[in-house]
Formats: structure tokens, sequence, C-alpha cells
């Protein structure tokens, strides 16, 4: 298909595809753009018709999508060849996940220490044998207990998923979409040390907020009351189930 053969035909049926895409995945226009290099006047106008689609533009957002636009239904040769994420973490395309990339300042309760929270750092990033993003964490105080895993991005419900596995033990993070100072809030499932030997499933809230707002300064691990980032700990905290981003059910 050139850009001179892209009928008019063949334009709607391109917007009406992306569009059902839109609406499926819960993505806004903008951050389809953003995916696919492309200024959202560019697509704004091609999907309400006042300018037609170009055959760049459209492998562009065939990429950013992970699906075939045109009339082939085939997505663009070599997509797959180390850009997108198996379907089993969500099938997501490289380009569409860049604004995850980063190191985040990880905030939960303290199991230990009443009033208290704890402080590490997470990274996320590309992982170009693995060919998906994937998450490690460092500057735990308990570093026996420093995890790593997988990071799947569903399009169905809109969440983020941190997935250790290590020898059919699970441990799970799920976090919503970044607010638009770039915290994601949510809920650690994990296990807790208990008397002796003991593990003890536990749940909890959980932030991760963009390290660099904080400074290269922070004090990790616990974050006590005379602590001068323990009121900004405490205010984030509160906003996983205050406005809210997770629920936590009633107890028994």
């Amino acid at each position: 298909m050139s850009d001179a053969q892209l009928s008019a035909a063949e334009n709607d049926l391109i917007a009406r595809r992306i569009r059902e895409e839109l609406a499926r995945r819960r993505i806004s226009r903008q951050f389809l753009a953003d995916a696919a290099r492309l200024s959202l006047s560019t697509l704004e106008k091609a999907l309400s018709g006042q300018r037609p689609f170009t055959l760049a533009s459209v492998v562009r957002l065939e990429e950013a999508l992970n699906i075939g636009l045109r009339a082939s239904g085939a997505a663009p040769q070599g997509s797959r060849n180390g850009e997108v994420a198996p379907e089993t973490l969500g099938a997501y395309a490289r380009p569409a996940v860049r604004w995850i990339l980063g190191d985040y300042l990880t905030i939960r309760p303290s199991f230990s220490t009443p009033d208290a929270y704890y402080a590490y750092c997470t990274s996320i990033l590309w992982d170009e044998d693995k060919a998906h993003l994937v998450f490690r964490e460092s500057e735990r105080r308990d570093a026996a207990y420093t995890q790593s895993g997988d990071v799947s991005v569903p399009h169905q419900s809109g969440y983020i998923y941190l997935v250790t596995n290590k020898l059919g033990q699970y441990r799970l993070i799920i976090l919503s979409r970044p607010a638009i100072s770039g915290e994601m809030f949510g809920l650690l499932t994990t296990l807790q040390s208990g008397r002796g030997p003991q593990l003890l499933p536990v749940s909890t809230p959980l932030v991760l907020a963009p390290l660099s707002r904080f400074g290269r300064g922070f004090q990790f691990g616990k974050v006590l009351p005379d602590n001068p980032a323990y009121e900004t700990c405490r205010d984030l905290m509160k906003r996983v189930t205050d406005e809210p981003f997770a629920l936590l059910g009633p107890s028994v």
C-alpha cells in the first residue's frame, strides 16, 4: 500500500479501528500519539477525516498498538523482534511503555515499627534479552528480601503488575497508572516474617514515586516521625485509600 493508494474507505476503516482500540484499552489520544511519535494534532485530524493517514503514520500506530490497521490485518514486519512483550505480560510494545522507565522511591508501612514507613528504591527498565519490562529493588536495609521480577501492563484492566516468581513462590504489586506528578498507588501482597521460621501472607498499601523528587540525600530504610520526609510519606500513603486507588477489605 502506498500513500497514493490509500482510499477514503481505508482511511475510515483505520480511524474506526483506532477509536475502538482507544476505547477498549482506555488510553487517551495523547498517550497513543506519544507512543507512536506523532503530534496530537496530526492524530486528531486523521481520526476526524480532516487529513488522510500517511503510510508512515499508520506504521507507527501499528507499532504502538501492536496490531495491524491496514486491510491485510498484518502487523508491521519485525514489530515483535525484541520490541513487544509476550502476551502473558500484556503484549505491550516497547515505545508504548517508555513513560514508566526510571527509578522510584517505594514506600509502604513498616511491618515491625508502628507509625513508621519503610522506603527503598524500585527501578523499572527494559530487559533487552527478555524483550519486556522488568523491575529491580535496591537500597533495602533488609537486603536478603530484595526482590526483582517482571512487569505486566495489560490493556484490559489499566493497572500495572510487578510480579516476582521464585520457584513458584509469588509476590505481587498492583499499581495504578501514574498520576500527573508521576506517583503510582496500589497494593503489595507478600509474605511477612512471623515467629521463628513462620511466614505469614500480608497485604499493605504501597506507593512508587519518582525518586528524582526526593533528591540524592534521601535516607532509605525506616522513616520515623522525626524524619523530615515523614509527612510526605504519610501524605502519599493516605492517598492510596483516601482517594481511593485501592480498597482494603474489612477484617473478620
